[in-house]
């Protein structure tokens, strides 16, 4: 054994990779870590009346959240409607991710990057856009009383359905992208080669293509799913009263009323389910599966 193969210099050696990424985990020390450290601290704090916070360590905050139904209906609102979400994003994501998978057009790179077209506008006008697509005096109303199939107006804004069909247009590029990466990452000569022993196209894509696109499937499915219990525009502008989303009750309480412990101990809660969310992702998946799909199987 050279001296430079003995394990404590191969030790020093491996100092360099932190080196490296020292910058990018110092900003995400300072601009990740802190802030969540910050928030948990102040959910064991505690409100006075004169809506002052003083420095405490309780859990009244956490046992405030689960004494009263309301909030854990929220909660449960939250995943209903993220799983929902998924579903929905899975199913109209996957045929568009696999048509530019298998397309020749010469269009096909046009047709892809008009999937990332909705992230030029800004999020809020695309949110606010529906308002006059489904309101009372939107375009589908006045479209639908023109034909004749309608006499009044419907009612189509302001319940969970157009929560979700605000999500889903914030969403599903994700889930497209992330299928049609996966898919790009496919050995085609394993097409082939199941084509040449028999299989006819429907029996190839069950048997070669959905099995290695799993991984693009699950990662588009889980960053849906975080993405959408988090965001609170969608169902702030489209929801109205009755059909907010657990982000939507964190804002009332830190932006609205001011009650920064209640808030921060909602937040760490969201949290809490989120992580484990992701830890039984990675426990039965694994999070490599993210960055396979996104440098291909």
């Amino acid at each position: 054994m050279t001296i430079t193969h003995h394990p404590y210099y191969m030790k020093k050696i491996n100092w360099k990779p932190w080196a490296l990424l020292s910058p990018s985990l110092t900003a995400i020390f300072l601009l990740l870590v802190i802030p969540i450290l910050f928030v948990i601290v102040y959910s064991f704090w505690l409100r006075a009346p004169t809506g002052a916070v003083i420095p405490a360590f309780q859990f009244g905050n956490y046992a405030r959240f689960f004494e009263d139904l309301f909030y854990p209906s929220i909660l449960f609102r939250t995943i209903r409607v993220s799983l929902f979400c998924v579903l929905l994003c899975l199913v109209m994501g996957y045929i568009p991710a696999y048509f530019f998978h298998r397309s020749t057009s010469r269009y096909r790179q046009a047709l892809i990057l008009l999937i990332m077209l909705p992230f030029w506008i800004s999020f809020i006008i695309r949110t606010m856009s529906w308002i006059n697509i489904l309101g009372a005096n939107g375009f589908l109303n006045h479209f639908l009383m023109k034909i004749g199939l309608i006499s009044q107006p419907l009612s189509l804004l302001y319940n969970e359905a157009a929560v979700l069909m605000g999500l889903i247009q914030f969403l599903l590029p994700f889930m497209i992208l992330n299928i049609f990466v996966s898919l790009e990452g496919i050995d085609k000569n394993l097409l082939e080669a199941a084509r040449s022993m028999g299989c006819n196209e429907w029996q190839a894509f069950k048997e070669v293509t959905l099995p290695l696109s799993l991984p693009g499937v699950s990662a588009g499915c889980l960053l849906v799913f975080v993405l959408t219990a988090g965001t609170y525009l969608p169902p702030m502008i489209l929801g109205g009263a009755g059909n907010e989303m657990i982000a939507n009750l964190i804002f009332n309480r830190v932006i609205g009323t001011l009650d920064w412990p209640f808030g921060s101990a909602i937040s760490v809660i969201l949290l809490l389910l989120l992580g484990t969310i992701v830890w039984t992702y990675n426990r039965y998946l694994g999070i490599n599966q993210l960055f396979k799909a996104f440098k291909g199987n």
